[in-house]
């Protein structure tokens, strides 16, 4: 948890909407978000499915782009608006500064563990076999760099996901779902790990989810509900 005495902005959302068009209609999915959310910080985001979640993380991460609004990212001393960036930009500003973590794992099938690893170093420019296997070793698969996917538990491919979201050392993470597609004991224990890393890098963290026991380790937890966002919890006020 961060100290009220040390937040620091690190991503601003100014009056964002995402509004889609279906059968000629508008979906308004997120509807005039101000929110603020701080270096360091741990925020969980509950809400029900179809309540625009993983809409708001596509949108931080430039993957999507809001209809309406700003979302500003403090980075490197400088603040960017990510949501005015070309797609180029967006692609290459979130392969530096964001990690991101499905619930389906999204790990390469053709590509052993090491690979999978690795993809972002290399496509940054910066690949280092011992950052990888650091890394791996520090989440318990040191031992299964040559493996594939399809051969690994789900658990396993988790923390594959996991490692390869940190790998290239972003300033922020953004974890879809992360223990969805887990059992209860399994999920416990990738979202240990997940925190541990977060804790010890001191990246921001914004996470969403149903489940409200993840929620009670977080800093503050908020309430996607009609397109906005309502504080239900905050532990760093």
């Amino acid at each position: 948890m961060i100290s009220p005495l040390k937040k620091k902005t690190h991503i601003r959302l100014d009056k964002v909407s995402k509004i889609y068009v279906e059968a000629k209609k508008d979906l308004t999915v997120l509807n005039q978000v101000d929110e603020v959310f701080h270096k360091g910080e741990f925020i969980c985001v509950l809400g029900k499915s179809g309540s625009g979640k993983s809409t708001l993380l596509n949108l931080i991460s430039g993957i999507d782009v809001p209809t309406q609004g700003r979302i500003i990212i403090s980075s490197d001393n400088q603040d960017i608006s990510i949501s005015d960036l070309t797609e180029k930009d967006r692609t290459l500003f979130r392969r530096r500064h964001i990690g991101i973590i499905f619930q389906f794992f999204n790990l390469i099938p053709t590509l052993n563990v090491l690979e999978n690893v690795t993809l972002p170093l290399e496509l940054n420019g910066n690949f280092s076999i011992e950052v990888a296997t650091s890394l791996m070793n520090r989440v318990g698969l040191g031992n299964r760099l040559e493996t594939y996917p399809d051969k690994l538990s789900a658990g396993e491919q988790q923390r594959v996901a996991i490692t390869r979201a940190l790998v290239h050392n972003p300033s922020i993470i953004l974890a879809d779902e992360p223990t969805g597609n887990l059992d209860a004991e399994t999920g416990n224990l990738v979202l240990a790990i997940l925190l541990e890393f977060v804790q010890d890098f001191g990246q921001t963290l914004l996470l969403v989810t149903h489940d409200h026991e993840i929620a009670s380790h977080a800093d503050r937890v908020l309430q996607m509900t009609n397109g906005k966002l309502t504080v239900i919890e905050n532990s760093v006020n």
